[in-house]
């Protein structure tokens, strides 16, 4: 087994988006090669309703997925093709736009006016980008969670870990997407497939994120830098890029650490992107563009 080091850590960067929505974005719109089959990852978390309200009004996708995982507040939905609903706390949306699709998301705090979720893009390979889009959606209750003797606790919503299956399927990236918690002090190493790009997005406590070759600190060490071979502290708002091998280590902060752990099968394949149409060249990009123009781009 081979602990995966830690490649490149960064913090999330205040984006406004859609209409206006003040969010968080850890990485997108540059050279994504790293993540690949990840284009984009945003953390929209807020507790000012006026800085969410205006939402994501009408826009088109085509040749990606769109993975939204909502933690509170809620997420209205609903796109050309008639299908329309609200997503919860725990709930998650994943949408396969394939050859077109016009949508519309509009966030909606709690009762204390508090919106938390992400969304995650993943590319789609060349064979599929023009297949016919699909939904996803699954309700919390139906995403499996696992508790390990240490109290660790893992909702499962896509891929294969610790013996249970996430309800998402049929994706072609081979991703697996995990929330994890470790508990205070805890040290927890969770398996990754060698072969698959991995990252974490740290957003609750923070943690140290132990590499190759160094022994697990205390937690009292002071950490390095990211790239070095020691242990890289992470904490809210932190995404944490994971270079090769087979597992990651991490050990919990005094307050615990709560993160997602995304990885996913890199496709190589070209990327033309403009907005939020991802194509494999120019031409088809500006096909695309044409077509939304004319009226054509959905089919």
């Amino acid at each position: 087994m081979s602990i995966r080091p830690v490649k490149q850590i960064v913090q999330a960067r205040p984006t406004v988006e859609g209409a206006g929505v003040r969010l968080r974005r850890a990485f997108g719109f540059g050279d994504t090669s790293d993540f690949d089959p990840f284009l984009l990852f945003d953390d929209f978390r807020n507790e000012n309703p006026a800085d969410y309200m205006a939402g994501f009004p009408w826009h088109p996708h085509r040749g990606i997925e769109t993975v939204t995982y909502v933690l509170a507040g809620e997420v209205s939905h609903g796109d050309s093709l008639g299908n329309s609903g609200t997503l919860g706390a725990g709930d998650v949306q994943w949408m396969t736009a394939g050859s077109g699709i016009l949508h519309q998301e509009m966030p909606q705090g709690d009762e204390s006016g508090r919106m938390h979720g992400f969304q995650l893009w993943a590319n789609l390979p060349a064979s599929q980008k023009m297949t016919e889009p699909r939904y996803q959606d699954v309700a919390a209750a139906d995403v499996p969670e696992v508790i390990d003797d240490d109290g660790t606790r893992v909702r499962v919503i896509c891929g294969d870990f610790w013996g249970k299956t996430g309800p998402v399927d049929g994706i072609a990236a081979d991703p697996r997407y995990l929330d994890v918690t470790v508990p205070a002090g805890v040290v927890k190493t969770l398996p990754v497939k060698t072969s698959l790009h991995a990252f974490s997005y740290v957003f609750e406590g923070a943690g140290t994120f132990h590499n190759a070759s160094e022994p697990v600190p205390a937690p009292t060490e002071v950490v390095g830098s990211a790239g070095a071979a020691q242990a890289t502290e992470a904490a809210d708002r932190s995404l944490v890029l994971f270079d090769k091998g087979d597992e990651v280590t991490i050990r919990a902060g005094e307050h615990g650490i709560r993160f997602l752990l995304v990885s996913g099968q890199p496709l190589r394949e070209p990327v033309a992107w403009h907005g939020p149409i991802v194509m494999n060249t120019q031409e088809e990009l500006r096909r695309a563009y044409d077509e939304l123009r004319a009226g054509t781009f959905i089919k």
